[in-house]
């Protein structure tokens, strides 16, 4: 049989036909929408990494790269100078070493890490637990290097280098010096080495830097910080140096120019010392402020510390140096809210300045538990029959019993001699100790300041499960009980009694200049209007301020002898269980208007403020300290800086 031909054509006509009952479809154009979107995003992603490499961390990989080229040297920037408000010198930079670590070389063997940290503790003692955490924690793409300490000596650099750590870094340095340390150090505060709590509060920083971390070091650091600059030393292969090429120069902080009268804290500083010393005490507070700006011309706060010299037992003392009582501190003002009681009264118009109480030692009110023995509620003596200024300057308790939280005549002993007499109350009494600010921080520009406690009868009853009584309303009317403020609060709110209703916000820095000495901050004073048309309630309570200092009964009469015009208020506050006293002083002279300041930046008009904790004889423990003060700026400031335009004398006689 004949074998059959094959024809190519059938067969490929006979494949096409097998297929036709199958129907092609085109692509969905959403799945190349897709891919487009992916490949464009996956770009993006790319694109992005790169910029963020070669961009915003070109700084970071460079110094990465250098550090392992050769070795580094941090140019540290000198931090701002510090001056008084006639130019002297409060802390300046003094040039010295500063121990560094690469990282690169340091974490090249981490076996070897605790014994190299070691190594360098037997020459300059650190926290080495400490310092390997912070190590460990660094973020290597940020920084290759790591300040362990900011100053080591000389002798320090030589038993460094004969360690032959690869991994040691020394460079130059600043450390800050200040002027009279334990003086000044709770304004000017101290700086140190970033910890990671500083890093996660702001990421600019690195574990190099060195910040302020109290006073005016840490409020206007990043002012007084400047920036740092950055050197490399290059390396062969074997470690031999090659060159050394500056990356960047460092830039220094700019200065500030602060309020602070620096002979005027010398001397109020030794003077409540002293007084300390001979009262057998160590704690107490000290402040001077212009009135009419709120500028701070002393500020002193015993026990101090030297912030050229800090240890680690200083913030563990139980007397707490560290602590600034001026601004953190929190008191009852005892009887110095006295002015703040009358000025109530007068604006509320519940007394008539010129009207009479009669004081015979204390104030009796009934007793609803034990009807047959009344509350008795004591004056520190009989004062007799007193108007409002004198219930000032005697600093009468009864008056202010009275006035503050009302009295009966119908619950009183006859010896009162009759007659009823209307109290503020806790409610109007809780508005004017708000309207004068006591409850909230004075906006002073330095870190760690607090903020005053009022009364509060909810509270109180809360706290002790008895409803608020009138006693309690008698306490807090003269400063004690649960009334607690702040020494700078008490200062603030008797600075508008000569400002006449102008309440200022304190202040210690009044200009920042930089390297040119251009000005590019300057502080414009502030104020909180108290009171409008005012000014004769504030005369009858400034009359009283006067009166305890040129009268005889006065209670800062001691000052009578000093050749300025002062008003004044003197305070005892019983604390524990009236088992210790606190004495405060308040107090401002008035400008004589025969004389003329020469020196523009001599203030004519100073409130002092004076607080002596467990006092032994009250407040006239207080008083003394201030009269030296007093006596000292007038002799050389007001005295040496005005002439006189008339033969008469402004005097307290």
């Amino acid at each position: 049989m004949a074998k059959k031909d094959i024809f190519l054509e059938e067969s490929v006509l006979d494949d096409l036909s097998e297929g036709l009952d199958i129907i092609e479809q085109p692509l969905s154009s959403s799945i190349f929408k897709l891919i487009s979107w992916v490949m464009g995003i996956f770009m993006i992603v790319v694109v992005g990494r790169l910029a963020y490499i070669q961009i915003i961390k070109e700084k970071s990989y460079q110094v990465r790269a250098l550090a392992n080229a050769g070795q580094q040297t941090v140019l540290k920037a000198p931090r701002g100078i510090i001056y008084d408000r006639y130019g002297q010198v409060l802390v300046t930079n003094k040039p010295s070493f500063g121990l560094s670590l690469n990282l690169s070389e340091l974490l090249k063997n981490r076996q070897s890490l605790d014994s190299d940290l070691q190594k360098i503790n037997s020459i300059v003692p650190f926290d080495v637990e400490s310092a390997k955490s912070e190590i460990l924690s660094v973020d290597l793409e940020r920084q290759a290097y790591f300040q362990l300490i900011p100053d080591v000596t000389l002798a320090q650099v030589i038993e460094l280098k004969k360690l032959d750590l690869k991994s040691i870094v020394i460079n130059n340095s600043y450390s800050r010096q200040y002027v009279d340390g334990p003086v000044f150090s709770h304004i000017l505060g101290y700086t140190g080495l970033v910890t990671q709590k500083d890093l996660n509060n702001n990421s600019d920083l690195s574990l190099n830097d060195e910040i302020g971390k109290a006073g005016l070091e840490s409020e206007y650091d990043a002012q007084l910080r400047g920036q740092n600059g950055i050197a490399i030393s290059y390396q062969d292969v074997k470690g031999n140096s090659l060159e050394t090429k500056t990356i960047s120069d460092p830039v220094g902080g700019d200065s500030i120019n602060t309020s602070i009268d620096a002979d005027l804290q010398k001397y109020f500083y030794q003077a409540m010392k002293d007084q300390l010393s001979s009262l057998g005490r160590t704690s107490g507070a000290g402040l001077v402020m212009v009135p009419s700006t709120g500028e701070i011309l002393s500020m002193v706060s015993l026990p101090s510390f030297d912030n050229n010299s800090l240890t680690g037992s200083l913030f563990t003392d139980k007397n707490r140096p560290t602590f600034n009582r001026a601004i953190a501190g929190v008191y009852s003002p005892g009887s110095t809210i006295k002015p703040l009681v009358a000025f109530g009264a007068l604006e509320e118009k519940i007394i008539d300045p010129l009207k009479k109480i009669l004081s015979i030692g204390y104030i009796e009110i009934p007793n609803p538990f034990f009807p047959d023995k009344p509350s008795r509620f004591v004056d520190w003596r009989p004062q007799g029959w007193v108007d409002m200024r004198a219930a000032l300057a005697r600093s009468s308790n009864v008056y202010f019993y009275e006035v503050g939280g009302g009295f009966s005549d119908k619950s009183a002993n006859s010896m009162f001699g009759g007659g009823s007499q209307i109290g503020l109350g806790i409610e109007r009494l809780q508005e004017y100790w708000k309207k004068f600010f006591l409850d909230q921080k004075t906006g002073i520009d330095l870190p760690g300041e607090t903020n005053g406690v009022l009364p509060d009868i909810v509270a109180k009853e809360q706290r002790t499960g008895e409803p608020w009584r009138i006693g309690d309303t008698y306490n807090v009317a003269i400063g004690q009980g649960d009334l607690r403020i702040t020494p700078i609060e008490l200062l603030r709110y008797i600075s508008t009694i000569p400002d006449r209703g102008k309440i200022p916000t304190p202040f210690v820095v009044q200009n920042i200049t930089d390297s040119q000495n251009n000005v590019v901050y300057k502080t414009q004073p502030r104020f909180n209007l108290i009171a409008a048309n005012a000014d004769d309630y504030f005369n009858t309570i400034e009359q009283g301020m006067l009166d305890g200092v040129r009268k005889d009964y006065g209670t800062s009469n001691t000052l009578v002898g000093i050749p300025m015009t002062i008003a004044a208020k003197t305070g005892s506050a019983q604390i524990q269980n009236n088992q210790k006293t606190n004495a405060f002083f308040v107090g401002y002279n008035i400008p004589d208007k025969n004389k003329i300041v020469s020196n523009p930046n001599v203030p004519q008009q100073i409130a002092v403020l004076v607080l002596i904790e467990d006092a032994k004889e009250g407040s006239l423990n207080a008083v003394p300290v201030a009269k030296k003060v007093f006596e000292w700026y007038y002799e050389n400031r007001i005295n040496n800086s005005t002439s006189q335009t008339d033969s008469k004398t402004n005097s307290n006689n």
